[in-house]
């Protein structure tokens, strides 16, 4: 039981990291990396809680731009007190509230006031992002549930839909590396890119310095994991799992999901820090 790839209240996960891990323990889950997006606040509240009973391993999922779409890279088994990796990701921080403030400036345009404020308190110390934006409309009864607030507020070409300024895809590759880590392209059927554009991204992704991708994200069927470990094969890669759990609402990416990789994939778990 293996999952690489899951979210915690540090990011837009619903659960506190202390409640994932005793959800991991008792799905029974023997190594798990947290990867909120652009931050490891959640790591090191594990490490920090003293938490055992399964191993962690430091992980964290960064936004990057490719050809003008959003990726996701996960940086496995990294140095999470590495100069070069910490100023990334205060640089993703500060993108990350400049974002945030600017889709409350657009949604207060649009007759919809507080709604920063509103989101900022439902993220806590967390890092602020749509889906906090999501609950505070919610809440607020501009919307009736979450869909519906990116439906008509927060998706692509919405009132609240802001283009932020990420790094290229080598750049926060180069954070990883530097930092010791392993760089996995995140969920790669997540972007809808046809197969000669996905395979074009992981050329320049294998080009920059990637060594993995997520064979199996969430919950796939038959067909599109086999697709995935030949790109695999293809690039010479090695082979992650994940589940992307946000939170107990989303059966379909439960914490440890039972997933395993076709024989002729590499897992990543075989070479990295014990």
């Amino acid at each position: 039981m293996i999952d690489l790839h899951c979210h915690s209240t540090a990011s837009d996960g619903a659960l506190s990291p202390e409640a994932l891990w005793a959800l991991a323990l008792a799905r029974g889950v023997r190594l798990l990396a947290l990867t909120d997006h652009d931050s490891m606040a959640g790591y090191h509240a594990l490490v920090d809680s003293g938490a055992t009973g399964l191993r962690l391993l430091a992980g964290v999922e960064l936004s990057c731009q490719w050809a003008g779409h959003n990726i996701h890279i996960v940086g496995l088994g990294l140095d999470a007190q590495h100069p070069q990796l910490l100023q990334g990701l205060r640089q993703q921080a500060e993108a990350r509230e400049a974002r945030a403030r600017g889709i409350g400036e657009r949604l207060a345009r649009a007759g919809i006031d507080g709604a920063y404020q509103g989101a900022r308190r439902i993220a806590g110390e967390a890092m602020i992002g749509r889906p906090h934006f999501a609950q505070f409309l919610c809440e607020s009864g501009a919307v009736r549930h979450a869909p519906e607030a990116f439906d008509r507020y927060l998706g692509a070409g919405k009132p609240g839909d802001i283009k932020v300024h990420w790094p290229e895809l080598a750049t926060a590759i180069e954070w990883i590396r530097a930092a010791g880590g392993y760089a996995v392209l995140a969920h790669p059927l997540h972007y809808r890119l046809t197969n000669a554009r996905l395979g074009r991204l992981l050329g320049s992704f294998v080009e920059a310095g990637g060594q993995a991708m997520e064979v199996i994200s969430g919950n796939q069927n038959t067909d599109q994991t086999r697709h995935m470990a030949r790109l695999c094969r293809q690039h010479h890669l090695l082979a992650s799992v994940g589940s992307d759990f946000h939170g107990p609402t989303t059966p379909w990416r439960n914490l440890g999901m039972r997933a395993w990789l076709p024989d002729d994939c590499q897992p990543i778990w075989e070479v990295l820090p014990q």
